[in-house]
């Protein structure tokens, strides 16, 4: 989309996030992918993704405090994590028509670009973060809240998902954190991922997706399934805020060293 049609929308679009007084121009950034940037588009919106990230935690959890004053910790953060997750901002940046504002380099937009979750949730964050330079972090928060926090919530019961339940079982049962190894295969466009998750020495389980995320919650599922199997009575505790589990690359796995021989030269 380009020219009246395209600056059209982009005056809908702020004037939904409440601030119809600021130039198309300045939110053009938003919607740059790297794709159309390595293609003379202008500068790419990930540094901009990278900042709106920041204020969507913010403004997300200083909301859940608000709302949910008698909720503990933990379930704070797991209603946090689905409302500022991928899939949860790529709902919203497409109910918003983020998709037909993205621009695209020619073989991302030939692969149906415009429709990847992670494009459109990246554009979303950076929409926000040029809002916020273009008025300021409370006009964004009222925006944020209205348009995106109180429709997600809605779908967002607080309940662990098969990871973090996976860790709160793991670390109740065993002592100890689950820790994942990730793999990547295909063309950008197009990745799957393979994560395995290891419970103490043991491989308890795989997964594959279109997402590390969805793979890891994969293998997560299967493992949290044999546990409670071989565990029936063990109680589950609260998942560290800090610890989410290890991830390491599957082919950057450290093999067990073998014991070294001893040097027959050397003096006994």
């Amino acid at each position: 989309m380009a020219g009246e049609k395209r600056r059209a929308r982009l005056r809908a679009l702020l004037k939904t996030a409440g601030a119809a007084e600021v130039d198309t121009a300045a939110v053009e950034q938003a919607f740059v992918h790297e794709s159309a940037a390595r293609e003379g588009a202008g500068r790419s919106n990930e540094r901009l993704e990278f900042l709106g990230d920041a204020i969507l935690g913010y403004v997300a959890a200083r909301w859940l405090t608000a709302k949910y004053a008698d909720a503990t910790e933990g379930e704070l953060a797991r209603r946090k994590a689905a409302l500022v997750s991928g899939e949860a901002c790529a709902k919203t940046a497409r109910r918003l028509g983020f998709g037909e504002l993205v621009v695209l380099g020619l073989g991302m937009a030939q692969s149906g670009g415009s429709e990847n979750a992670t494009i459109l949730a990246d554009a979303f964050e950076a929409f926000i973060a040029v809002l916020a330079a273009a008025t300021d972090v409370e006009r964004v928060a009222r925006f944020v809240e209205r348009e995106h926090l109180v429709p997600a919530d809605k779908g967002s019961t607080g309940e662990p998902d098969a990871k973090t339940a996976l860790q709160e079982f793991a670390q109740a049962a065993l002592r100890v954190t689950p820790m994942y190894f990730e793999r990547a295969e295909g063309a950008p466009h197009e990745r799957r991922y393979t994560s395995q998750v290891r419970v103490g020495d043991e491989i308890l389980g795989e997964g594959i997706g279109p997402s590390k995320k969805a793979a890891q919650l994969s293998a997560a599922a299967m493992a949290l399934t044999t546990l409670r199997h071989r565990h029936p009575a063990s109680p589950a505790r609260p998942a560290s805020n800090h610890d989410d589990g290890r991830v390491i690359a599957l082919d950057k796995r450290r093999r067990p060293r073998s014991p070294r021989k001893p040097d027959p030269g050397a003096p006994v």
